[in-house]
C-alpha cells in the first residue's frame, strides 16, 4: 500500500498536479523589484466564500465563479492612494495576459460609492476591470485583509497560493513572468 501511495505522489508530481519545491523556487526567483513583496505560501490556503456585490447592483457572487483559472484578486478602495496608483498597472496586466486561464479581479472593500468607482475608472481610462464591491468588508475580513491594497493570487482549484501587501508594479516584467509561469501550468 505504501508503494502505491508513493507511486501516486510521484506520478502527480510528474504530471504537475502538485507544485514541486523546484516550481515554487523558480517562481520566487522571478521576483524582482516590487514583486519581492509577493509571498508564496508553502501550502495553498482555503479562501473565503463570502458573497460580494457585482457592479451596478447586478446581484452577488462568490469567488467560486473563477475556479478553473488563476485569479489575481485585488482588494482596494477609492480613497486609498496606493490602490489608485496601482490600478492602471493591474489594467495593463489584464490587457496583456487576461483570458481563459487568468483574470485580474478587483473588489472595492468598505465605503466606496459605485459612482466614485466609475468616475475613478473613467478618469484612469480603465475599461477592463470589474467594479465589484465588498461593502460590509465580509469577504475582506474572512480573507484576513486588514489594510489596503492587498493582492492575492488564487489557483485554478480556488486556493490562495500567494499574497502581496501594499502596492506594486503589476505591469512589470517580473509580475508578467510570474503570471506567465503560472498560466503555463494550466496548459497540457
Amino acid at each position: 500500500m505504501k508503494k502505491i501511495f508513493t507511486m501516486a505522489v510521484y506520478l502527480a508530481l510528474a504530471l504537475g498536479a502538485i507544485p514541486s519545491h523546484s516550481e515554487t523556487t523558480s517562481l520566487e526567483e522571478l521576483r524582482t523589484g516590487d514583486m519581492k513583496k509577493l509571498v508564496f505560501h508553502s501550502k495553498p490556503k482555503n479562501i473565503a466564500n463570502a458573497a460580494y456585490q457585482l457592479a451596478d447592483n447586478a446581484g452577488t457572487e462568490t469567488l467560486e465563479k473563477y475556479e478553473g483559472k488563476y485569479i489575481l484578486l485585488n482588494f482596494w478602495a477609492t480613497w486609498c492612494a496606493p490602490c489608485r496608483k496601482e490600478m492602471p498597472m493591474l489594467s495593463d496586466l489584464q490587457s496583456e495576459l487576461g483570458g481563459s486561464d487568468f483574470e485580474v479581479v478587483t473588489i472595492a472593500t468598505g465605503r466606496n460609492s459605485p459612482e466614485g468607482i466609475k468616475k475613478f475608472f473613467s478618469r484612469a481610462n480603465i475599461t477592463n476591470l470589474p467594479h465589484h464591491q465588498d461593502l460590509k468588508q465580509k469577504l475582506a475580513s474572512e480573507m484576513g485583509v486588514f489594510g489596503l491594497p492587498i493582492t492575492v493570487i488564487i489557483d485554478p482549484e480556488g486556493q490562495e497560493i500567494a499574497r502581496l501587501r501594499g502596492d506594486a508594479d503589476w505591469s512589470s516584467e517580473s509580475a508578467k513572468a510570474i503570471i506567465e509561469s503560472l498560466i503555463k501550468r494550466t496548459k497540457p
